[in-house]
């Protein structure tokens, strides 16, 4: 049990990595639903382009993503400037920078479950819907968003899963503040650059693997429960 004695530095990390994961999937998912449903099921010019920028987080090392988040949301980037100017917001060595890392980081994720999802619906269904005078927005929220339920719960524990061990991004953008932006990757990354830090590296590895496991077998079981309620 000493094992998982954790110091308030370690508590800090753990409960800051999990609000970051648990806001980063929450902001992003109607962007991810959106994006999805415009790349399932519309064809327009400039499709490729936009498939290949919403994956490119993918492909590209997580400190480039980084260093262009802030360059962009930096207080002297054009987008971070006018946020902080006009509403106060800042992301730069915030917890919030975090949070926007790491939703950028787990987006490609969510809008490729949510885009299967959304492909493997019969679109009679929903053809059968609007004959009978429901609107596209009700068709939307009585048969699409119903029956890519399954995918967008697993979209959603992939992108909490990712945030919850994304580190090149996050330290590039805001840095590794202890209580401020300090997330477990980062931490563990701090207690190996000291000496006799092995030991608590180590803790906040297996709390890591631990949460990122239960995510990940949450996400299966509520997907299993979901396609059964749809199938019944």
């Amino acid at each position: 049990m000493d094992f998982f004695s954790l110091s308030p530095d370690e508590w800090n990390a753990v409960g800051l990595s999990v609000k970051v994961a648990a806001v980063a999937m929450v902001a992003s998912l109607p962007v991810a639903i959106a994006v999805a449903l415009l790349l399932a099921r519309r064809e327009f010019w400039g499709k490729s382009l936009l498939n290949g920028v919403v994956h490119l987080p993918l492909v590209l090392p997580p400190v480039v993503t980084g260093y262009v988040l802030l360059l962009t949301f930096g207080r002297r980037g054009l987008v971070g400037s006018f946020l902080a100017d006009a509403f106060g917001l800042v992301f730069s060595f915030r917890w919030t920078g975090a949070a926007l890392a790491c939703a950028v980081m787990g987006f490609p994720l969510m809008v490729r479950a949510i885009r299967l999802s959304v492909e493997a619906v019969d679109m009679r269904l929903e053809d059968a819907a609007s004959t009978l005078g429901a609107n596209p927005l009700w068709v939307f929220l009585t048969v699409t968003l119903p029956l890519t339920l399954p995918g967008i719960i697993a979209g959603m524990i992939l992108s909490f899963a990712k945030a919850m061990g994304e580190f090149g991004a996050t330290i590039t953008f805001v840095s590794n503040i202890p209580g401020e932006t300090q997330t477990l990757p980062t931490a563990i990354y701090a207690y190996t650059q000291v000496p006799g830090g092995d030991p608590q590296a180590l803790r906040l590895t297996a709390i890591s693997v631990m949460i990122s496991l239960a995510a990940l077998m949450a996400s299966e079981v509520l997907a299993r429960r979901a396609g059964q309620r749809i199938a019944a």
